[in-house]
């Protein structure tokens, strides 16, 4: 076998995370992986080879999703950074509270939250739509969802925010976000059922570890994963789902014309604009892609938005079009461990979508401002200037 070809790319370069759509096109046209020796990493880059990857989790391990060491320890025993049969049993309890049928009863708290606040925004005309709605909205669900009070609250943000920066490589970034997650880390290593509110998830979580369904001491870090993992990349997608629309005014016409394409809308938002950029893995053994070899060891960097944008699995991919409706879409992973939370993430988007088409005819946006960030990749504010009601 022979080795993969080299690219010079730092993936986590400033240019790369602002807009990483082109230089994940040229990996993507060299080679199905490429070994980025500054990244010291290698990336798959072709939709077939990752899905194929993310579901092969013997030989694509999670025991290093993140880019430097410190975060891989920090993790470690979470179902993020964790396969089976450790994982299957610690993913079962994080997803007991987001099962359809668990999400059925909170559907219609989540739609009444999601129109009352953009009825509000429709009404002032103008506002910021990431803090006033993409952050404001999935803050609150969650918060109200796991139970969380007083000052956990008011830090959720900026926890959520740096669970995600700590799992880059050690630069400026991570090494600026670790003091930050270690407060949220801190939390969830001493938290108990009292700290959470009655009747709410993370109580039901702890009656879990009561019961024996999960190890003793696992509450925290099931918790630790809702705030870690679910709060930055929705606000991502909500944010995107407003900036799309704004800028392509006849898919969202589509959207108010059938409601029930909501559901194709998000999906497509997903495809298009991913709000992870890139998921690690490591290499368990030596393995063999199309004709080349990973060697065992190697760091994988999964290049989730280049497989989006792979023309060998879409026609056009280049273009945001809500029809398309792709539900094998890379965003949310693929296989064992698939995103836990994406039907929330689901049920708040939705529950977005469809207030807008109902109270928006068109929406007018000043310029996106981004921020670079190591793993998430969303718009740090988005001025809607201009309201047109339906």
């Amino acid at each position: 076998m022979s080795t993969p070809p080299t690219s010079d790319l730092d993936l986590f370069a400033d240019e790369v995370l602002l807009d990483p759509l082109p230089f994940h096109a040229e990996l993507r046209e060299t080679a199905p992986v490429v070994h980025l020796p500054k990244t010291d990493a290698y990336a798959l880059t072709r939709y077939d080879v990752i899905r194929d990857a993310l579901a092969d989790w013997e030989s694509f391990s999670s025991t290093s999703i993140a880019f430097n060491p410190a975060a891989n320890q920090a993790l470690t025993g979470t179902s993020l950074a964790s396969d089976p049969p450790v994982h299957t049993q610690l993913r079962a309890t994080l997803t007991e509270n987001l099962s359809p049928r668990a999400l059925r009863g909170l559907k219609g708290r989540v739609e009444e939250k999601a129109d009352a606040l953009v009825a509000d925004l429709v009404e002032q005309g103008t506002f910021e739509a990431v803090d006033a709605l993409a952050r404001a909205f999935p803050l609150q669900v969650v918060a109200d969802l796991i139970g969380f009070t007083g000052h956990v609250r008011a830090n959720m943000l900026r926890w959520g925010q740096a669970a995600m920066q700590v799992l880059g490589p050690m630069n400026r970034r991570t090494a600026e976000s670790f003091p930050i997650a270690g407060e949220l880390y801190a939390w969830c290593s001493q938290v108990k059922a009292e700290d959470l509110a009655e009747g709410s998830v993370g109580r039901g979580i702890f009656d879990a570890e009561a019961r024996g369904a999960i190890p003793e001491g696992s509450a925290g870090h099931i918790i630790h994963q809702y705030l870690g993992a679910g709060v930055d990349t929705t606000i991502a997608a909500i944010g995107n789902v407003v900036a799309l629309f704004a800028a392509h005014p006849e898919q969202f016409r589509r959207v108010r014309d059938e409601p029930a394409l909501a559901a194709a809308a998000f999906n497509e938002v997903l495809r298009f604009w991913p709000p992870v950029n890139v998921w690690g893995r490591i290499a368990t053994r030596d393995v063999e892609i199309e004709g080349v070899t990973v060697p065992k060891g190697a760091q994988i960097a999964v290049l989730l938005g280049a497989g989006n944008h792979d023309p060998r699995h879409y026609d056009g991919p280049d273009t945001f079009l809500i029809d398309r409706n792709p539900v094998d879409h890379l965003s949310f992973g693929y296989g064992p461990h698939g995103c836990a939370g994406q039907g929330l993430a689901h049920l708040e988007a939705h529950a977005v979508i469809q207030a807008l088409s109902r109270r928006v005819d068109r929406l007018v946006v000043g310029p996106e401002v981004r921020v670079p960030a190591n793993i998430t990749r969303s718009i740090d504010s988005l001025p809607v200037l201009e309201v047109i009601p339906a």
